[in-house]
């Protein structure tokens, strides 16, 4: 029979019993593989896993699947002012052709190798950006950990999109600034969560066990406080890459993007598809399609991630 103890600071009611047994789950395996368990038995995790795994697939074999280069123009010879070829139209051309004459299909594929490079690098400069803030901060406290937040706050003031457009714009119509402005709009996201993390685990009974035996800030931090307040940022990195997916297409469709007209990218074909709406709706709707359902199978997977991490969830 369960005992149930007050409530907690969210207002559950914590059953002692639950709570023994996840942390008797933990001790037999590990928290990794705990959460590895529940993910296995998470269908939305499942979903979201197929989803991301065929993206990266399609990304990884681009040169293989794709029927033409990336900015080869095949079918120019049956684009007229009045009339675009759609799906099922051309036996060659299976989801048909846009305004330049290039293979809806190709360009898809090819769209998905650029989206995934931009999402994961300027993913990866964010979340090294602020895990690197964040640590200084958590780390040191006091002054240093006043100033890092108040400059993270002026940042968080401005919209992510907002502060993305603006920072592209400066530094030029290219991806590798494409990179770099998402990348730099996701730095306090990253950072604010590190520093809170930590600061929750410096709290904790192992870390003043390990003040008392004399272990110096910088050992603790880097043998026990950080790799204990890391799960939180690695939750958040997998659902920051839905947004960058996101971003990258939005920018690319203002013309932030660089790169010819005919580029395989799948904010462009948008952009290049809003003149044609009234002969060739397709044009919009696949790549939308593909934008919205990448998002989808990273947000899928990082909420399932995000609530096998949780210890309220874990312990019931």
């Amino acid at each position: 029979m369960s005992i149930p103890l007050p409530p907690a600071q969210g207002g559950e009611v914590i059953d002692t019993v639950a709570v023994a047994q996840a942390q008797l789950s933990d001790n037999k395996g590990g928290f990794w593989s705990d959460v590895f368990r529940r993910l296995r038995r998470n269908p939305t995790a499942w979903i979201g896993v197929v989803i991301v795994a065929l993206f990266v697939l399609v990304a990884a074999l681009a040169p293989l699947l794709a029927p033409y280069p990336e900015t080869a123009l095949p079918g120019a010879r049956f684009i007229t002012p009045t009339h675009i070829p759609g799906p099922g139209e051309l036996p060659e051309f299976p989801l048909g052709l846009d305004r330049f004459g290039g293979d809806v299909l190709s360009k898809l594929i090819w769209g998905a190798q650029a989206s995934l490079l931009v999402g994961v690098i300027s993913t990866a400069l964010g979340l090294v950006g602020g895990m690197l803030l964040g640590l200084i901060a958590g780390t040191f406290g006091g002054w240093v950990d006043t100033l890092i937040m108040r400059i993270v706050d002026i940042i968080l003031s401005v919209p992510n999109l907002l502060l993305a457009v603006s920072i592209a714009a400066i530094l030029g119509q290219t991806p590798f600034a494409v990179m770099i402005a998402i990348g730099a709009s996701q730095v306090p996201i990253f950072a604010r969560l590190l520093r809170a993390s930590m600061l929750q685990q410096r709290s904790s009974d192992y870390v003043l066990s390990a003040q008392t035996l004399g272990l110096g800030r910088g050992r603790i931090t880097m043998s026990h406080v950080l790799p204990n307040a890391i799960g939180p940022v690695i939750v958040q990195g997998t659902l920051t890459l839905a947004t960058a997916v996101i971003d990258a297409a939005a920018l690319s469709f203002l013309g932030l993007g660089g790169g010819r007209p005919e580029t395989a990218e799948w904010g462009r074909m948008l952009t290049y598809a809003q003149a044609e709406l009234s002969i060739a709706p397709w044009l919009a709707f696949l790549p939308g399609i593909c934008i919205a359902v990448t998002a989808l199978g990273f947000t899928l997977f990082g909420e399932a991630l995000r609530e096998s991490m949780d210890p309220r969830t874990r312990a019931r």
